[in-house]
C-alpha cells in the first residue's frame, strides 16, 4: 500500500534510508559521536508523543527537525518550525519558494549519514520507511501513516509534536473563516455543475477525489462541490481518493469543469490524451472550463500549498459562466 501511495502521488518521497556505503556504518558513527560529547540537540526537557510507531519521547520543543516525508514539510514551514533537512522533493515544491532557505536539501536518497550530519533532535518519516532502526540511533524518529489523519487533523497533530498547538489552531481558524466566505460565491458560480480532477499518465488517466491533493480537498472537502457519479463512487465513495481508468472511460468520469495536470510520476506525453479525439470532445473542453494544475505542487495537501491551491481554485471556478 504504502508503494501505491507514493506512485499514486507521482513523486519518489522516502526512496530509501538504508546507510550509504562509508568506513563506518551509520550507527556505529552515531555512538561515536556521543562518546565524544558531541553536544546533541533536544537534550532538555521531553514529552510523549503518540506517533504511529508508538509512544515516542520527543523534545518538547524541537529546535533542529528533519523531515524526510516531504508531503509533511509545508506544515511545519506553516508552524515555523525549526527545519535543517527535507528532502529534494520539497525543496523543488514551487510554492515553499524562499520558504526553506538555509535548510539541507537531503536529495532523492537519504541516508543515516546525511541526516547524522545535522545533528537533528527529531526525525519525522513515513510508516514503512527503511531504516528507521538506525534514524532511531540518531534522534527520536516519529512516524506519519498518510492519509490518517485528515489535513487539519494533521496540522493540530504536529502543533502537538512541536509544542506549537496554538499556532496550529489559529492557522485551522483563519482557514475555515476563509473557507466561509468563499464557498457561497463558489458554490453560486458553479451551481450544479460537476468537476473532476484528472490526470494522464502512461497507461491511461487517474481520477482524483476529496483526500489525495490536487486541490480535492478544497474542491470536494471544503466546497462542497459534485463529482460525476462515476468519479464519485470509484475515487470518493470508494475511500481511495483515486481511480485509474482507460481513455475510452474518460466521458464518464469528466465533468462539466476539469482540473488536470501532467503526470509527474513517468515522462510520458500528455498530449497522447490532450491531443486525443476523446478529451478534445468533452463538454468541458469545448466550454472552457477546463484548468491547469501544477504537477510539481499541487500533489500536495499541506497548509502552506493548500492556500496557493485555494486562490487558483477559486478564481477558476469563479471565471465559470
Amino acid at each position: 500500500m504504502l508503494t501505491l501511495m507514493l506512485a499514486a502521488c507521482g513523486h519518489s518521497a522516502n526512496k530509501s534510508t538504508e546507510a550509504a556505503a562509508t568506513d563506518k556504518p551509520a550507527t556505529e558513527t552515531a555512538s561515536d559521536a556521543r562518546a565524544e560529547g558531541t553536544d546533541t540537540a533536544g537534550q532538555g526537557e521531553k514529552v510523549t508523543f503518540h506517533a504511529a510507531n508508538g509512544d515516542i519521547q520527543v523534545p518538547k520543543n524541537p529546535q533542529r527537525i528533519v523531515d524526510v516525508t516531504n508531503f509533511n514539510t509545508g506544515y511545519f514551514i506553516a508552524l515555523g518550525a525549526k527545519l535543517v533537512g527535507v528532502g529534494q522533493d520539497a525543496i523543488q515544491n514551487p510554492y515553499f519558494e524562499g520558504k526553506l532557505d538555509g535548510v539541507k536539501n537531503l536529495g532523492e536518497t537519504i541516508s543515516p549519514e546525511k541526516i547524522l550530519e545535522l545533528n537533528p533532535d527529531l526525525i519525522v518519516v513515513y510508516t514503512g520507511t527503511e531504516g528507521v532502526d538506525k534514524l532511531e540511533q540518531i534522534a527520536p524518529v516519529v512516524a506519519v501513516e498518510y492519509g490518517k489523519l485528515t489535513y487539519k487533523e494533521q496540522m493540530l497533530d504536529f502543533g502537538k509534536l512541536i509544542g506549537k498547538g496554538q499556532e496550529a489552531q489559529a492557522w485551522v481558524d483563519q482557514w475555515e473563516k476563509k473557507i466561509n466566505e468563499l464557498k457561497p460565491q463558489v458554490q453560486e458560480a458553479v451551481g450544479n455543475k460537476t468537476v473532476s480532477i484528472i490526470n494522464p499518465y502512461a497507461k491511461g488517466l487517474y481520477v482524483f477525489g476529496h483526500n489525495y491533493g490536487r486541490g480535492g480537498e478544497i474542491i470536494y472537502g471544503e466546497f462542497g462541490l459534485k463529482a460525476p457519479p462515476e468519479a464519485q463512487k470509484e475515487a470518493i465513495d470508494s475511500g481511495t481518493g483515486w481511480a485509474d481508468i482507460s481513455l475510452e472511460k474518460l466521458p464518464e468520469f469528466a465533468g462539466d469543469i476539469v482540473f488536470t495536470c501532467a503526470w509527474s510520476g513517468d515522462d510520458s506525453d500528455p498530449s497522447k490524451v490532450y491531443d486525443n479525439a476523446v478529451w478534445k470532445g468533452l463538454p468541458a473542453v469545448k466550454a472552457g472550463h477546463v484548468f491547469q494544475l501544477n504537477p510539481k505542487a499541487d500533489t500536495y495537501n499541506d497548509p502552506v500549498s493548500l492556500e496557493a491551491q485555494l486562490a487558483f481554485i477559486t478564481e477558476s471556478l469563479l471565471s465559470v459562466k
